[in-house]
């Protein structure tokens, strides 16, 4: 990575830390501007920032008003970004449906992830947030889906994830199903304990894992 653009990705992170959607919106607008690739400056600039107040969350340096400011800052410069993503086509159209676990309402995490799967040519079908683990099911079966990818930010709720795979093993459609999960709280030790596919720890590695699961190239776009 050039310093020009590695300085350019470090300021949009910044921004979306300090909680500065102007400055997010200016910078994001240079990316384009610049040439540079608009995925890339999401991967190592909007969702860094937002992973690094993810962490000033958990450390109780941030509450959810702040948290919230960096998310709209991250949201602006998503708004000038997406139209530049350049659809890397590569995997195919692959299905996959994704959403938030039953019991939680926090989808930051899972949006972003949304979109990186977009954006390197997954048709990604997204069921929001308080998703009942059946439904993670009845609309993988619906539209014939090759992934389905549970998101959760509370320890209270990774039991839904489980129940997701209790499901698809009862039914005796498991093999046709890869699961990936991902958020604060999942590690690859959970993923392995529940009989899970993979796990992702951001959004940039959840588009390299869900590569891997379809036999895709292993490379961000």
């Amino acid at each position: 990575m050039s310093k020009e653009k590695e300085k350019l990705f470090k300021k949009l992170s910044d921004a979306v830390v300090n909680m500065d959607e102007e400055e997010t919106v200016l910078l994001s607008k240079k990316v384009v501007v610049d040439g540079y690739d608009a995925y890339e400056a999401i991967d190592k600039g909007l969702a860094d920032g937002m992973d690094r107040a993810g962490k000033l969350f958990e450390e109780e340096e941030y509450f959810i008003p702040e948290l919230l400011m960096c998310s709209d800052a991250m949201y602006a410069g998503l708004d000038v970004l997406k139209p530049h993503i350049r659809i890397n086509n590569k995997v195919g159209k692959h299905r996959v449906v994704i959403g938030v676990v039953e019991g939680d309402t926090h989808d930051i995490g899972k949006n972003l992830v949304k979109i990186m799967l977009e954006s390197a040519g997954f048709e990604v079908f997204d069921l929001g947030r308080d998703i009942p683990p059946i439904r993670f099911v009845e609309k993988a079966e619906e539209v014939n889906a090759k992934i389905i990818a549970l998101s959760t930010l509370m320890t209270t709720t990774m039991d839904g994830m489980a129940e997701v795979i209790n499901i698809l093993n009862r039914q005796k459609i498991r093999d046709r199903y890869k699961v990936m999960v991902g958020g604060g709280p999942i590690s690859q030790r959970f993923a392995d304990k529940i009989g899970a596919d993979g796990y992702s720890a951001n959004a940039a590695e959840a588009v390299r894992l869900a590569r891997r699961l379809v036999g895709g190239a292993d490379c961000a776009s």
